[in-house]
């Protein structure tokens, strides 16, 4: 089954908790502070894999977690980093932020790797807070938490050359001759359920990758069928080549055909008809051919290269894949960018600290913030001293008093209540 859309959560490991502890050596009963830092949580990596050409993988599980850092030990020992995991996508996949729809990476390139939620830095130990004038002290730092996004993984074949035209004008028909694909073929009005792709060999070291890009019917654009589903995947060929059944042998008009696919592209995306066309002139083999031919040529003789031929006896596509590779040498794939409009280029980072009044009460809250009540033992002068030096140092005080905060006021730190006193 070829499925080219999924919507994952992805979380990076937490970063490991410093630890509090003490040397316990012989003959120093009261030995200094020992604790080591955490490690750090392990990060989320997507990594494109030539071998995929589908997302089914990500059809079933829709959760990713790495795996958290090991808090900090004793002896000064360092806790263990996390396990980064690693998700193997096809080349040509989107990573989409699912609330905005923006687009974070492209992986276009075989073995191209992106780093999608970072696993947190590991807390410090409490021998990191030893002073000269802080001796012992009895608190460690909590290690930060990892980040995590919701995502939508979208594949976008990377094909140098689109097959596009109506269902059963031997679109299939032409895919598995000139290559070794070997697509479902039938005399069906409905469309392929799924995209095909084949190789085609000119000669030693001389090829393109083609494909057959089903849905397309009148109103595909707007939804109707599978099309609005498949056009994505014309956004990154080089070449289309339009075949047109031109015997009208399913009582279509050929001409009116080509507007109607064309339309169809535009509508979907406008930039979808800058791309070079060539036309195929199928089904040539078929009474009433000729005639539609002259039709063709005379309307559109001038403005694309045409080639009538025939897939079922093979008819002049040795011609069509020539023609078809001589212009793809013309094509520059390397300023080749999405069309999609938006981009958000870095995961977006909750950070800082937060200070406000609502209905008669103070709050500080904060990824910060957090971390820092984590980090606190409030049983511990200090630590509690610590805890307050941070909160003056990042001006929380200062935004307080601004906001009319007095001596005994209520004062909500994340979730917890304290009395303010200057």
């Amino acid at each position: 089954m070829f499925i080219d859309i999924a919507k994952i959560k992805l979380k990076a490991g937490k970063g490991g908790d410093g630890a509090v502890a003490w040397r316990r050596e012989k003959y120093e009963p009261a030995g200094g502070p020992a604790g080591g830092d955490g490690g750090r949580g392990g990060d989320v990596i997507v990594m494109t894999d030539s071998g995929l050409h589908t997302l089914m993988d990500f059809r079933y599980k829709r959760e990713y977690k790495a795996e958290n850092g090991q808090n900090g030990m004793n002896k000064l020992k360092f806790g263990k980093d996390g396990e980064d995991i690693i998700l193997k996508v096809p080349v040509g996949t989107l990573i989409r932020d699912a609330n905005t729809k923006g687009v974070i990476y492209d992986l276009k390139e075989d073995n191209m790797s992106v780093t999608v939620c970072k696993g947190g830095k590991g807390g410090l130990g409490n021998a990191r807070f030893k002073t000269s004038t802080r001796q012992a002290p009895a608190f460690a730092q909590a290690g930060n938490i990892g980040e995590e996004r919701e995502v939508i993984l979208e594949l976008k074949l990377l094909a140098d050359v689109g097959l596009v035209g109506f269902p059963n004008v031997g679109k299939s028909t032409l895919l598995s001759i000139v290559t070794s694909a070997r697509p479902k073929i039938a005399n069906y009005h409905f469309t392929t359920l799924s995209p095909n792709l084949g190789v085609v060999k000119i000669d030693e070291g001389e090829s393109f990758v083609i494909a057959d890009i089903p849905g397309l019917i009148e109103g595909a654009s707007e939804g109707i069928g599978l099309g609005d589903e498949f056009l994505k995947h014309i956004e990154r060929t080089g070449i289309l080549i339009h075949v047109l059944d031109i015997s009208g042998s399913e009582g279509r008009d050929p001409l009116e055909d080509f507007y109607k696919i064309n339309e169809e592209l535009f509508n979907y995306n406008e930039r979808l008809a800058e791309k070079k066309q060539i036309i195929f002139a199928n089904k040539m083999d078929v009474p009433g051919a000729e005639e539609n031919l002259k039709k063709l040529e005379k309307e559109l003789g001038d403005k694309y290269k045409i080639i009538a031929g025939s897939a079922a006896t093979t008819k002049n596509l040795d011609k069509l894949m020539i023609e078809t590779y001589k212009n793809l040498q013309e094509v520059d794939f390397s300023e080749y960018e999405t069309y999609d409009k938006e981009h958000v280029e870095e995961v977006v980072k909750e950070e800082g600290i937060r200070v406000f009044k609502e209905n008669g009460d103070y709050f500080v809250e904060g990824p910060y913030i957090d971390k820092l009540l984590r980090s606190t033992n409030f049983e511990n002068y200090d630590s509690l001293k610590y805890f307050q030096e941070n909160l003056r140092k990042n001006k929380v005080v200062e935004k307080l008093e601004e906001l009319g905060v007095n001596d005994g006021g209520s004062v909500f730190i994340g979730g917890y209540e304290f009395e303010f006193f200057e």
